[in-house]
């Protein structure tokens, strides 16, 4: 049975399930190919924690750790709401398939519902099908506001 949690940043099993788990998305293809820097992995927890805007779910195979979903609080103007960025989606290729994001995403809704946030936003490669086919079974889509002028894209800048 796959158990889900909100992670405790302060917890050191929690600190270490959740760098780990990022640095092995880090390292598949879908999250780039490249390993996170040594300073990312020993700093992340901490500076998750010190945001209270942050949560992260992890999901657990008999005590091994083998899902994560990290998500940042942020505002919608439109509603004058909070709003949860799902950020990251890591599934170990063990449980692929499994429908471990199900159960990792009922959480995520149900702590963006108890922050009062009005909607869930997420962002996926355009060819990560699997992953494209998980988000539209929990009720994803485009987000649009008059289809005349189609969907938003993610654009991104970095610095």
């Amino acid at each position: 049975m796959i158990e889900t949690l909100i992670a405790d940043y302060a917890d050191p099993k929690h600190a270490r399930a959740l760098v780990d788990l990022l640095d092995a998305y880090a390292r598949d293809p879908a999250g780039g190919g490249q390993a996170l820097d040594q300073q990312v992995l020993a700093s992340l927890p901490a500076a998750l924690a010190a945001r209270p805007q942050a949560f992260s779910v992890l999901a657990y195979d008999q005590g091994q750790p083998i899902g994560l979903v990290n998500c940042i609080e942020g505002f919608s103007t439109f509603a004058c709401r909070p709003l949860v960025n799902v950020h990251d989606v890591v599934v170990l290729a063990s449980h692929r398939g499994q429908r471990v994001v199900q159960g990792m995403l009922a959480l995520v809704e149900h702590e963006a519902r108890r922050r009062g946030a009005c909607k869930l936003t997420l962002e996926v490669l355009s060819g990560n099908r699997s992953a494209l086919r998980a988000y539209e079974r929990e009720g994803f889509g485009a987000y649009q506001l008059d289809p005349a002028f189609g969907s938003a894209l993610f654009l991104a800048k970095k610095l």
